[in-house]
């Protein structure tokens, strides 16, 4: 079996907690359907699609995310904390990807701005040729990917948090 993989990111909303964990908390899986899926593709409740660039290519693969808790509570150094339990796979030959499963973290860090953070793990899928395609690619591709989720959810916050 192959070893867990970790990956965090984060990224700032310069909007008051109040308004952007009220948001999330109201429909997690449209700001996440909201920030990463064209118009043409919505469609296809609960798919997302999740983009990487590594160098001039961009992979990106159709997924399932699944919101598993939602969990409140004044965890936070500057107050309360929203965390979402998070998991995810591809919609189609999820055995040819990894499954995802993090939290994403969103908290106060002043009157005005407010943290998101991801912190999450995978294994390589196909055991040792998908362990040999992680240390090649494979996990640059799920940071970049990891990354480029946080930074549309951000967007999309700052927009429906306004």
């Amino acid at each position: 079996m192959s070893t867990a993989h970790e990956i965090q990111a984060y990224e700032y909303v310069n909007r008051p907690y109040e308004a952007v964990g009220a948001v999330l908390r109201l429909d997690p899986l449209g700001i996440f359907q909201r920030a990463t899926v064209s118009a043409s593709v919505r469609a296809e409740a609960l798919a997302t699609t999740l983009r990487a660039n590594v160098g001039p290519v961009e992979f990106g693969a159709d997924a399932v995310v699944e919101v598993t808790s939602v969990e409140e509570g004044p965890h936070a150094p500057l107050g309360p904390r929203t965390r979402l339990g998070l998991t995810w796979h591809a919609s189609k030959r999820p055995e040819l990807f990894p499954t995802m499963m993090a939290t994403l973290d969103v908290y106060a860090l002043g009157p005005e701005e407010t943290q998101v953070d991801f912190h999450g793990s995978y294994r390589p899928p196909l055991g040792v040729v998908g362990a040999a395609v992680d240390a090649l690619v494979g996990h640059r591709i799920a940071q970049a990917t990891v990354h480029r989720f946080v930074k549309e959810i951000t967007e999309r916050l700052r927009v429906d948090a306004a």
